[in-house]
C-alpha cells in the first residue's frame, strides 16, 4: 500500500472543497488525526505491517462523505446524511473512486465494510475475522481523536452554544438512562446541548480494545472533556461528576481484563 500515493490523491479530492470553511478545516484536522490514532492503537496491539498500514488507509477514506455532507448541508447531523454510508457508495460505486487510493483490489471488502460501519450506533454481523478486526479499528480510532475534537474545537462549533449557556441545562431521562447502562446515547434521544456533550463521553462505552482507554487514561480526556463544560445546573453537576468516576472505573476494568488474559496467555 502506497500511503503517500493515498495522501496526494486524498488532497487532490479535497480541492473540491472549501478549506477556508471552519468545518471543512475541522474534518481535514481530524482525517489525519484519525490516521495517526489508528497506527498508534495498531501498534500497541502488536499488529503486522500490512495490518498498520491498512488501518491507515481506511482512517485516511473513513470520512470522506463528511466533505459533501458540509457542502451540502453545514451540518454534521447524521439526520442530514449517512456520511459512513455514502462515503463508502462513492469509493465503491461505479466510478470506482476507491482506485484512485489504492490499486490493490485485495483489500476493497474490508475498506468498504469499515468506512460504512464506522459512525453506525453499533456493528453489525460481521463474520469475517480481519474486517471486523479493522471495523472495530477505525470506530476506536476516530472515537479517540474526537476526545482532542471535544478539548480543541469552539463549542460554538461542535454545540452551537457556548460554555455557559450549555451548562444551564438538565440532562434528558433517556440520555442517562443510557449512561447508566453503560451504552452509547441514541441520537433521537438528545434534546438539549449539554444532552449532546453527555453522549460525547458516553460514546468511549463502545470502545472495543482496552489499548485505545489506555491512551485515553494516559492523557486524562474524560475528566477533561466534562470539565470543560461549566453546570450551573446542580442536578446536571452531580451527574457528570457520577459519569466521570463510573466511565474510569468502566476503562480501569478493560485494561485490567486484558492484562489478566495476557498473563494467561503467558
Amino acid at each position: 500500500m502506497d500511503f503517500e500515493r493515498a495522501r496526494q490523491a486524498f488532497e487532490e479530492y479535497l480541492d473540491g472543497y472549501d478549506r477556508e470553511d471552519e468545518k471543512i478545516r475541522l474534518k481535514i484536522v481530524h482525517t489525519y488525526c484519525v490516521v495517526d490514532c489508528a497506527k498508534e492503537i495498531a501498534g500497541r496491539m502488536g499488529l503486522g505491517k500490512e495490518d498498520r498500514e491498512l488501518a491507515a488507509m481506511i482512517g485516511l477514506l473513513h470520512d470522506i462523505g463528511r466533505f459533501e455532507q458540509l457542502k451540502r448541508f453545514d451540518s454534521f447531523m447524521p439526520d442530514t446524511m449517512d456520511h459512513a454510508v455514502y462515503g463508502a457508495e462513492i469509493l465503491f460505486g461505479e466510478e470506482k473512486m476507491i482506485r484512485r487510493f489504492i490499486k490493490d483490489d485485495r483489500f476493497d471488502e474490508i475498506i468498504r465494510t469499515a468506512i460504512a460501519m464506522h459512525s453506525s450506533f453499533a456493528l453489525g454481523d460481521i463474520r469475517e475475522e480481519r474486517t471486523l478486526l479493522h471495523a472495530k479499528l477505525i470506530r476506536d480510532a476516530d472515537k479517540l481523536d474526537n476526545c482532542r475534537v471535544k478539548l480543541e474545537e469552539s463549542l460554538e462549533v461542535l454545540l452551537g452554544t457556548t460554555e455557559e449557556e450549555a451548562g444551564n441545562y438538565k440532562i434528558s431521562p433517556k440520555v442517562w438512562e443510557a449512561c447508566m447502562n453503560k451504552t452509547s446515547v441514541l441520537s433521537s434521544d438528545r434534546v438539549t446541548p449539554v444532552d449532546y456533550w453527555v453522549s460525547y463521553v458516553a460514546q468511549y462505552y463502545d470502545v472495543n480494545f482496552p489499548e485505545t482507554f489506555c491512551i485515553m487514561k494516559e492523557k486524562n480526556y474524560i475528566p477533561e472533556i466534562v470539565e470543560r463544560l461549566h453546570y450551573t445546573d446542580q442536578d446536571t453537576a452531580s451527574k457528570m461528576k457520577i459519569l466521570t468516576e463510573e466511565m474510569q472505573r468502566f476503562m480501569d476494568e478493560k485494561i485490567k481484563e486484558r492484562a489478566k488474559q495476557r498473563n494467561k496467555n503467558v
